[in-house]
């Protein structure tokens, strides 16, 4: 009877390191890519991709024939974060950056790379901090990452005003800003909110020419406009008269609160302070606190 073999262990550094010399190296290169807007080629081994990632085999599998192949064109991942792809397939490890972590997380979930991605979305929540998070966010709500939107939002809603002021805020999409807008825990007062509501309608408008109210539209709704004072929510509705933003209906809304001194007509939302509401004479008459 044959003894049972032993499988033995060889250093793996070093194999690592064979492996992480291939990346990139037209040396044995049987496939090229052109990625990114920079068009940048890349070189790597089809067999090696083929086994690693379901993607990459479907993708190179159409491709046969003898002579040098096409370049494989890959125009939406920019060249650093596939690399950093590459870079995890050749050696199940990649070094991942600040600036490029959120690109390699996109890659990971659109070529299937489970382990990858879990990698990133660890990575992400250890560096998140205002600047990243609204980006964080609209990839999480993108492809729905539950828990990293999850700590997204629980960031956020520390972090309210800072994160406002950010660029990353003022490119939310729609479903995004929504998840904000109905949390009672933002640390921010809703007259602030309101503005930041209609820069970010701006940008939006400018970017899509649409105008400033259809753009705001999924999301205006959620806007606690009660909360407001007398004085305040007569400048804004002066203001939607020159810029619409908010429905006038719901601006009446905020007023019949007002009118009839408590909460009752819009009963909810519409009129639960945040948690950074600041405190108004008024709010006494709607009897509903912050929960």
């Amino acid at each position: 009877m044959e003894t049972p073999g032993l499988v033995v262990h060889g250093q793996s550094a070093p194999f690592s390191s064979a492996l992480r010399s291939l990346v990139n190296n037209p040396l044995y290169s049987d496939v090229r890519f052109v990625v990114g807007q920079e068009r940048k080629e890349v070189f790597a081994h089809r067999c090696l991709l083929a086994c690693r990632c379901n993607f990459f085999q479907r993708l190179l599998g159409a491709e046969s024939g003898p002579g040098v192949p096409s370049p494989v064109v890959l125009s939406t991942v920019p060249a650093e974060a596939f690399l950093a792809v590459l870079e995890f397939l050749y050696t199940n490890s990649a070094k991942l950056h600040r600036h490029s972590v959120l690109e390699v997380l996109t890659a990971a979930v659109e070529y299937g790379l489970e382990e990858l991605r879990e990698l990133c979305l660890e990575f992400v929540m250890k560096m998140l901090d205002v600047e990243l998070v609204c980006e964080a966010l609209q990839v999480a709500v993108t492809f729905g990452l539950g828990p990293l939107q999850e700590r997204c939002v629980a960031f956020i809603e520390v972090h309210s005003q800072e994160t406002l002021r950010t660029r990353g805020f003022l490119e939310l999409s729609a479903p995004a800003l929504l998840l904000l807008l109905r949390s009672d825990k933002l640390c921010v007062d809703e007259a602030e909110l309101v503005l930041a509501t209609r820069s970010w309608a701006r940008v939006g408008a400018a970017v899509l020419e649409r105008p400033v109210a259809e753009v705001a539209a999924p999301v205006v709704r959620e806007l606690r406009l009660a909360l407001l004072a007398p004085a305040e929510l007569s400048a804004l509705e002066e203001q939607n008269r020159r810029e619409p933003l908010i429905p006038v209906e719901q601006i009446v809304e905020a007023w019949k609160c007002h009118a009839l001194r408590r909460g009752d007509a819009a009963r909810g939302a519409p009129c639960r302070r945040r948690r950074g509401t600041v405190v108004r004479e008024h709010h006494r008459f709607l009897d509903l606190p912050f929960k």
